[in-house]
């Protein structure tokens, strides 16, 4: 009967243990763009599915801001790309294009830095994808960006807020590629730079390589011949106390093992052509997925 009431006594430590271990809420924040929404409800679902209560701050601002929030506990983490990590945040003045390389600079600056973790990344590399119409592409024979330097003072530029201040935007294409253009214009929405170029109320814009409508409208990226843009893998980055967390981590794991560019590029184009909320477009892809 001892023996019976002692083993009772050590289930009920462990339920109890794990009870609290999962009953801890997570507070998921993201930036302002589509594919952070998205990437931010798979986090929240596939660990409210694992027992965790999950705080959603989705939409939180730009780079900079998100960045404040995991630092000072208002979020616990958000996805984040490690090329950002490396230009906006340490605002690196080399480059280097080495992937593994981008991420383990980064890591060690964070935790150094911040006492903030990246956990391992997904396969979604979402690195800036500078684009033209075909037609524009045809009448100044564009395919590199060393093309576009050559005549960039005949074109004109839409980009979004942060390309304007970063190494690996304006500054980059004008030191690296010598292109200055004969015309900004910003546009903080991605939507509104693709509508514009559409439209052709500009001639270039500065997008992401998931970004559906580079397939969509057929317009060419421009392959950046000089590697003036950095890796941009994926990854939570998150809070001392979750990364201790080995099941958030693995759970978080779980879901980047099903990222990758094709993927990514076919849930934003559920979100903003088909007009799915992000949240039901994150269900949908973890239940099809068996998460």
């Amino acid at each position: 009967m001892r023996l019976i009431s002692t083993l009772f006594a050590a289930a009920a430590l462990i339920a109890s243990s794990v009870t609290a271990v999962t009953a801890q809420t997570i507070k998921i924040g993201s930036k302002n763009f589509t594919e952070q929404f998205i990437v931010a409800e798979l986090y929240a679902a596939a660990l409210e599915k694992a027992g965790f209560k999950v705080e959603r701050k989705i939409n939180l601002g730009g780079t900079l801001v998100a960045h404040e929030a995991l630092k000072s506990g208002a979020i616990d983490l958000y996805p984040e790309y490690t090329g950002t990590g490396f230009n906006a945040v340490m605002k690196a003045t080399t480059t280097e294009t080495d992937p593994e390389k981008v991420r383990q600079i980064v890591k060690a600056f964070y935790e150094k830095e911040f006492n903030l973790t990246w956990l391992k990344p997904s396969n979604i590399n979402n690195g800036y994808a500078i684009v033209v119409r075909p037609e524009t592409a045809k009448e100044y024979n564009l395919k590199t960006l060393s093309d576009l330097g050559k005549v960039a003072d005949k074109l004109s530029l839409g980009a979004g807020t942060e390309f304007v201040d970063r190494r690996d935007g304006i500054a980059g294409l004008k030191e690296v590629y010598g292109a200055q253009f004969r015309e900004f214009k910003q546009f903080a929405a991605l939507r509104l730079r693709y509508d514009a170029l559409t439209q052709k109320q500009i001639d270039i814009a500065n997008g992401f390589s998931t970004d559906w409508q580079i397939a969509a409208e057929k317009f060419v990226a421009l392959d950046d011949d000089k590697g003036l843009f950095p890796p941009y893998f994926l990854a939570p980055v998150v809070r001392p106390d979750i990364a201790k967390n080995e099941t958030v981590v693995a759970t978080l794991e779980k879901v980047n093992a099903l990222l990758d560019n094709p993927v990514m590029q076919e849930l934003n184009r559920q979100v903003e052509v088909d007009k799915k909320e992000p949240r039901t477009v994150a269900a949908s892809f973890l239940k099809a997925r068996g998460l």
